[in-house]
């Protein structure tokens, strides 16, 4: 056996375990944006994380590739996927003020599925009879988590299924950009469109930061989402999509031990059976899209 079989085991292994460390980032973000959202702004929460991460992977890449950190031959497609991330970090924000951060996440890990639908009926993809029927038991998961015991569909349920159509946009854009773009120029232009768009804005929500522990958070939003991200990078530089896809979903597993952690919130019987129905039909979905289809999963973002 040569070196470089020898050691495929072990970067597959080093990549499951960067992809399963970056949803726990995730679920802690999200949790910490729950806790700080309660004293702060919602458009401040997003300027720091973004500011964060901006700084941080800039402080990164331009010692190491200087200028060419930020080439790129679809400036205008960058500044969309960054507006776009822009625009569903707030609306995550706004949301998790309303309910409770394990549903949220589980809404959210119906996106592989909607990609699979928007490839149908917008792109016009050839789709399985097997790939319909995942999307219908996908839905009809998130239909019993932001249904629970049979309650109407209120505002802020309709807040992440939003969230899932625009970031299933969101991933086929970045699927189509990781054909001629660096992921970690990409990953640059993310944190700068963000941060620049939401300072424009910053002057008309400002207040002070009102003690040490809200801006320990707020840091910590921050760390969580630069570091989330560069693991989730460095995961996919180590093993294939279709390795990784299903260990993605350990993000819902993190948000509901957070959530009980933090807020003592432990889902009913009905929103577990719709959260286990998103995990099922969304990874199978995933699994076979990545073997069967040239779009490839692109990395969930917060």
């Amino acid at each position: 056996m040569n070196t470089a079989a020898a050691l495929l085991p072990t970067r597959t292994l080093a990549g499951i375990g960067l992809a399963v460390a970056a949803t726990a980032c995730f679920g802690l973000l999200d949790t910490t944006v729950k806790l700080v959202g309660a004293v702060m702004p919602v458009l401040m929460i997003v300027w720091f994380r973004y500011l964060f991460h901006a700084v941080a992977t800039t402080a990164v890449l331009l010692p190491l590739r200087g200028r060419a950190a930020w080439r790129t031959a679809h400036p205008r497609f960058q500044l969309l996927r960054g507006a776009l991330l822009l625009s569903l970090s707030l609306m995550g924000v706004v949301a998790l003020q309303q309910m409770p951060v394990g549903e949220f996440t589980a809404i959210l890990m119906f996106t592989p599925l909607a990609v699979t639908l928007l490839g149908a009926t917008v792109l016009r993809e050839r789709v399985s009879a097997w790939q319909w029927a995942l999307v219908a038991g996908g839905f009809a998961g998130v239909l019993l988590v932001v249904r629970p015991e049979g309650e109407d569909i209120g505002w802020a349920s309709i807040l992440p299924l939003t969230m899932v159509f625009m970031s299933a946009w969101f991933q086929i854009l970045t699927a189509r950009m990781a054909r001629t773009e660096d992921p970690l120029t990409m990953h640059l232009y993310t944190g700068w469109v963000g941060a620049l768009v939401s300072s424009a804005l910053l002057p008309f929500v400002w207040q002070a930061i009102p003690d040490a522990r809200t801006f320990g958070l707020l840091v910590l939003v921050g760390s969580m989402g630069t570091v989330g991200h560069l693991m989730l990078i460095m995961a996919f530089q180590r093993a294939p999509a279709s390795t990784l896809s299903p260990y993605l979903y350990a993000q819902i597993a993190f948000a509901m031990v957070f959530g009980w952690l933090v807020f003592a919130h432990v889902p009913g019987a009905v929103e577990l059976t719709g959260i286990a129905l998103i995990v099922l039909c969304g990874a199978v979905s995933g699994w076979r899209a990545t073997r069967s289809r040239s779009l490839p999963i692109a990395p969930p973002e917060d």
